[in-house]
């Protein structure tokens, strides 16, 4: 019966181990933030941005006439950019959040982005969201992947995190690395490598963010409401057109990013990461070969991965990964045409 039941245990704990990953991340608990006022500015939207009474935080909302959205005060040449985000609940379909890097007010056709792009969800159903990334304005050679969360989005708090270095890219939720980009030569200028602003945004994006645009935001359920605080910055902030003078004034910035325990995938992490994609990704531009019949350079193909995308790079259950919009219409006003019913 001692037998039984230390075997029914070691099962237990076999299940619950790749959870334990999930959940430790003290080390993310202290960031140095930053209040909104001091780093931060309204972007679009002002009527619909409202700052939190203890100045470190700020509510982004939508509703049928704008949605909202603000901007870092400056440009950083590399950096971590991090965020507690609480996402709108109920019937949220259509309604992207965005929290993203870009430099596209700057240089509008050779532009690099990060990006974090929440999709909306019915009412009922778990969050999809999507990670990208661009440089030089390569738009047309978009590298998303699209994933499920593993808990409730709208009901506390969760922290978002980019690191973008010179060596390599690491998209964070609470303390489990989600993805991770490492720059090689054959990237090129496929690789972010200009002065980038941070940005939070709602907006609605009702022709493609939820199933592809099959369902439209219903302004019945609005406003809709994105909350963001304890905002975390750590980078050099430059001149985007002076970019040669600040290599050398960022080397020791770019060094204490380096050293930071963000910028370590342990092996912990590692594994914490390999988890989360066997079980919650379920697009990768990596595996699709009808968009790249070669994969792009900086792919590291898994075999086990590639078994289950097939070749279309998403697993059955996946929604269209098909990316309609322009990221200015990020910032455009909303229409009350785009109401639909449930």
């Amino acid at each position: 019966m001692d037998r039984l039941r230390c075997y029914s245990m070691l099962g237990l704990f076999s299940l619950l181990l790749p959870l334990f990953f999930f959940v430790s991340n003290a080390a993310f608990n202290n960031l140095s933030t930053i209040p909104f006022n001091q780093a931060y500015a309204p972007l679009f939207g002002d009527g619909n941005l409202v700052r939190s009474p203890d100045g470190k935080g700020v509510r982004l909302l939508l509703d049928r006439f704008t949605g909202s959205g603000f901007i870092s005060s400056n440009l950083y040449k590399h950096g971590f950019f991090s965020a507690n985000i609480k996402l709108p609940s109920d019937y949220t379909a259509g309604v992207c959040i965005a929290f993203y890097t870009s430099n596209g007010d700057v240089f509008e056709k050779t532009h690099d982005e990060l990006d974090f792009e929440f999709l909306g969800n019915l009412e009922g159903k778990p969050w999809r969201f999507q990670t990208n990334l661009y440089g030089n304005g390569s738009t047309s050679r978009g590298r998303e992947e699209r994933y499920r969360l593993w808990f409730d989005p709208t009901k506390q708090f969760h922290r978002y995190s980019i690191l973008w270095t010179a060596k390599n890219i690491i998209f964070y939720i609470d303390e489990v690395p989600i993805r991770e980009v490492v720059r090689n030569d054959a990237m090129g200028g496929d690789y972010p490598s200009k002065p980038m602003s941070l940005y939070a945004t709602i907006w609605d994006a009702s022709n493609w963010a939820t199933s592809g645009g099959r369902y439209k935001v219903n302004y019945k359920y609005a406003p809709f409401v994105a909350e963001f605080k304890d905002l975390a910055l750590e980078g050099c902030p430059v001149d985007p057109i002076e970019q040669v003078p600040a290599a050398g004034v960022c080397a020791e910035k770019d060094a204490r990013l380096d050293v930071q325990d963000y910028s370590v995938v342990t092996p912990n992490r590692r594994l914490a990461m390999r988890n989360f994609r066997q079980k919650y990704m379920y697009y990768s531009y990596c595996y699709d070969l009808l968009r790249y019949p070669v994969a792009p350079p900086e792919c590291v193909i898994i075999p086990s991965e590639k078994q289950r995308f097939k070749d279309s790079g998403r697993l059955k259950f996946g929604g269209s990964h098909r990316r309609q919009s322009k990221r200015r219409s990020r910032v455009s006003v909303t229409s009350s045409g785009s109401n639909a019913s449930v």
